[in-house]
């Protein structure tokens, strides 16, 4: 009965570990200095690289948790060892710092009356 806790404990921690859904991510800060001085067309198009960028971040992310998932269910049910191998959350921070640069982008639109406007869903 004892082992019942121990596995508890492993599960938790195991998924703690796991990579994040993307939609769960939080854009990490990004100052807006350095779209200030841009035109609209100047942010246009940088808003198109960084929604490319966070296009690809995005299905990384993916990936990476559902073979988190997987690797989760095999660990606890099979192979305890392969816990270590899951991505946890180095592809989160490239998402979260795509996200960020997006709002940044977005508030400087803004301000500049441009419109540029991304689509989150």
């Amino acid at each position: 009965m004892k082992t019942l806790p121990c596995l508890a404990a492993v599960a938790a921690i195991a998924l703690a570990a796991c990579a994040p859904k993307p939609e769960n991510v939080r854009p990490a800060y990004t100052a807006q200095a350095p779209y200030e001085n841009l035109s609209c067309d100047q942010i246009a198009a940088e808003s198109i690289q960084v929604s490319n960028k966070a296009h690809d971040a995005v299905k990384a992310e993916r990936r990476h948790h559902h073979q988190d998932q997987a690797i989760v269910a095999a660990g606890l049910v099979v192979f305890w060892p392969a816990l270590f191998f899951t991505h946890g959350h180095r592809a989160a921070t490239d998402l979260a710092t795509m996200k960020g640069e997006m709002e940044a982008l977005e508030a400087a639109s803004e301000r500049k009356r441009c419109g540029i406007v991304f689509n989150r869903s």
